[in-house]
């Protein structure tokens, strides 16, 4: 397995997991570009040989969507901030860099993104390839802070993109599940770095539900998660404050994110695997486990936090204005089941957007996502889940379990012809097909 510097490559030794370990693969052979110029070389490359190309970020999907048997492109190498223009509030960085490392070069900057997911381990180019999102009033999705694109489309050749420049490829490409050809950078919106005031805790699943449209509407960005088998929820509210920062003391921090929301959970899922019987009521106590915080920082370190516990997840954008009907049918569903559920349900929200295939394309947003711990059975659970979601013209997260097909996205999306058409014209040969595209995007 090649993983040196340059175009190295070679025959594939081992296979590739996910991040989740429930998706492998095994390459014919890897590819490690360290220049646009070295990565179009292996498109063509791959090209002649007969060989599909896939690029692989960090493998946090838990789709098959990076899966190929052909050659495999890893982003190491395709690092760092090309440039930052402060007149028109922008960045441009290398696919491959990690959320994480931008972030923390932009705070060196004094900038900052407008919104976050919650984790950011991610490399910019998976992150925004399958449309992960946090959760905002007025501020959408990673992807939706896309200002241009360069990607390296199936003849080779290096095609940019922006609102003004092949606009119709840049409304598809900001969420392009790798159809349309291998991201090679990126440029975001930025502006000053702010501050954040977030203010943690609990609330009753009741109150949330029936407060849910007022707290979305005080709040810049307002997520709840709810604990099944318990009536219990933990809100977090997070608006923009003066600062200056006050983050959680270092002790008080430990307790939460490490102790309580990595250790101790990593301890009562693994309790919960082996013994069903016990969730429920180790559910009740964890629900109770959080205390009410508050605390003040700069975006990224109040939008994200540790995520080491793994696990499998589903995840579906409803309209926001079904949001609480849906989830109580989940609470419902759960309560007459015999499923034993550890892990919390995530709720967030998101503006209406432009861009071809976002779960939030056209509409007002509320997600609604479900977890099991890794190696946990959840095919049960997620199947009846997303009944529920799907009755409520659900759309699923491209990087998140689920069973829809062609079909359904026709349906589920306007754009949806839009898209396949910006992939007729770029990748008629399917290039950068796989079993999973094959399955959401029609042959």
């Amino acid at each position: 397995m090649s993983t040196g510097t340059g175009t190295g490559s070679g025959k594939s030794t081992a296979a590739w997991r996910n991040w989740a370990g429930n998706v492998s693969a095994r390459p014919a052979r890897e590819v490690t570009p360290a220049s646009v110029e070295e990565l179009a070389a292996e498109v063509r490359r791959a090209k002649a040989d007969g060989l599909k190309v896939k690029p692989v970020g960090t493998g946090h999907s838990f789709t098959a969507a990076a899966a190929t048997d052909g050659v495999l492109v890893r982003p190491e190498l395709l690092t760092g901030i090309r440039k930052i223009d402060r007149e028109a509030g922008t960045v441009t960085v290398e696919a491959g860099t990690p959320l994480k490392r931008l972030n923390e070069a932009l705070a060196r900057e004094g900038l900052s993104l407008t919104n976050m997911g919650d984790i950011m381990s991610q490399t910019v180019s998976g992150a925004t390839s399958t449309g992960t999102h946090g959760t905002g009033r007025e501020s959408a999705s990673i992807s939706a802070q896309i200002t241009a694109l360069e990607l390296v489309t199936a003849d080779g050749s290096v095609l940019t993109c922006s609102e003004k420049e092949n606009p119709e490829v840049f409304a598809a490409a900001r969420i392009g599940l790798g159809a349309l050809g291998v991201i090679s950078a990126i440029t975001f919106s930025v502006e000053p770095v702010f501050f954040l005031t977030a203010r943690e805790e609990p609330m009753t699943f009741d109150r949330v539900t029936r407060e849910f449209d007022a707290l979305f509407a005080e709040n810049e960005h307002f997520e709840f998660y709810w604990f099944p088998h318990t009536g219990n929820c933990t809100t977090k509210r997070n608006n923009r404050s003066a600062g200056p920062a006050a983050p959680p003391g270092k002790v008080s921090a430990f307790i939460e994110d490490e102790v309580l929301s990595n250790g101790l959970f990593q301890v009562v899922n693994s309790l919960g695997r082996a013994v069903p019987a016990t969730i429920p009521g180790i559910a009740k106590i964890s629900s109770k486990a959080l205390s009410a915080r508050t605390y003040t920082d700069i975006p990224y370190k109040v939008f994200t936090s540790p995520r080491r516990v793994r696990f499998v997840e589903m995840e579906y954008a409803v309209p926001r204005e079904a949001l609480v009907e849906t989830l109580r049918e989940l609470k419902t569903m759960v309560e007459r089941s015999r499923l034993r559920i550890s892990f919390p349900v995530e709720v967030r929200t998101a503006p209406a957007d432009d861009i071809a295939l976002s779960t939030a394309s056209g509409r007002e947003t509320a997600y609604i996502a479900v977890h099991m711990y890794r190696g946990t059975p959840y095919q049960a659970y997620f199947t009846a889940a997303e009944r529920i979601f799907t009755a409520h013209e659900g759309r699923p997260h491209w990087g998140k379990i689920h069973t829809r097909d062609a079909d359904y996205f026709a349906q589920a999306y306007p754009r949806f012809g839009e898209f396949t058409a910006v992939r007729d014209r770029l990748d008629p040969d399917r290039l950068f097909g796989n079993d999973y595209l094959r399955r959401v995007l029609g042959a």
